[in-house]
């Protein structure tokens, strides 16, 4: 019997490029990869459903689980994770010198349901008292004008979002001072060169993510793997068969990057960098796996519904292939 062929649309980070570069196989299948970014995967998984395997962001996930109209499943196997301490910016000229000064500030963003946009906004309400209905939020394209939301939304009473002005980019509006900040996954151009009133809120975003892990124990996961539903229905033992092979391809990732006799990354200080990341997170810093991962899931789950994203409270397990919510040992 020949191997399933399957379409896998995935990211090319370090934890993938063993099964990129097919060093790590996954039992039974014959994939075609195709390395893409962030936006194209989603825009093409979601809107067309083009593959047969695609990383997702987690909050467009939900959000379709919480519809029933996912036409994916999700494994357990975190692809993207990324504290958001460091994608909030803001004017230094407005007087916003703590997060709680943000109240009745004005905020830029691409689009509000973004899992970026979701964490950080959990971590202003959790841990600094910053609702969401406490800001204005300016809804526009980052470097190309009208930009639309992707995703139709009824937000919760007194929640106000207002579209950028026609013709007017995020970058350019917060670069003029028509905004008073900027929330996203991604770098305005205005920060990128240098404009010396467009600053992090978190100077020492670093240092802040640090606390907010011993604080909370949560390392906020972006993005999942999912399988297209039908082809996990037709073939159920292939859910575990991916979550393994995902699993056995960070780990090869992991072994690499603790390797000292040469740098794996293009960046000084990696050795200490890891060290630091295992000192505070714990070994298994970058952890796959439900049971593992459950407060976390939990935590955003929860923001999601309330921020109005979600139109019912998911639970964790559901999210999942039944299959992966367990693993064995020996």
């Amino acid at each position: 019997m020949s191997d399933l062929p399957l379409s896998i649309a995935i990211g090319n980070y370090d934890r993938n490029r063993p099964l990129i570069d097919g060093n790590v196989q996954i039992d039974g299948v014959d994939p075609v990869f195709m390395t893409l970014s962030p936006e194209e995967m989603f825009f093409r998984a979601f809107r067309h459903q083009e593959f047969d395997v695609s990383e997702l962001s987690f909050s467009s996930y939900v959000l379709s689980v919480s519809r029933n109209t996912s036409e994916y499943v999700a494994i357990p196997a975190f692809l993207s994770r990324a504290f958001r301490h460091s994608c909030i910016y803001i004017r230094n000229d407005k007087g916003i010198e703590s997060p709680g000064d943000l109240k009745g500030k004005r905020m830029g963003i691409a689009e509000y349901q973004l899992t970026a946009n979701v964490w950080a906004r959990a971590l202003l309400e959790d841990e600094y008292g910053v609702s969401p209905s406490d800001i204005t939020w300016v809804r526009g394209g980052m470097e190309v004008a009208d930009r639309p939301e992707k995703v139709k939304l009824t937000l919760p009473a007194g929640v106000e979002m207002e579209p950028a002005p026609a013709g007017k980019t995020l970058s350019g509006l917060l670069a003029d001072g028509e905004i008073d900040g900027f929330i996203g996954p991604r770098t305005l151009s205005c920060f990128d060169n240098r404009h010396p009133n467009v600053v992090r809120l978190f100077p020492d975003s670093r240092t802040e993510a640090m606390n907010y892990y011993q604080k909370t124990g949560i390392f906020p996961i972006m993005h999942v793997v999912g399988v297209r539903r039908t082809i996990a229905e037709q073939h159920p033992w292939l859910p575990m068969a991916l979550q393994k092979a995902f699993e056995t391809s960070k780990a090869q990732a992991l072994t690499a990057l603790a390797d000292t006799s040469a740098t794996k990354v293009t960046l000084p200080f990696v050795e200490e960098q890891l060290e630091a990341a295992r000192q505070t997170l714990g070994e298994n810093y970058w952890s796959y796996g439900y049971k593992d991962n459950v407060q976390t899931l939990d935590t955003f789950l929860d923001h999601h519904y309330r921020q109005g994203l979600s139109e019912r409270r998911v639970k964790p397990e559901e999210l999942f292939w039944p299959a992966t919510l367990e693993g064995y040992s020996i």
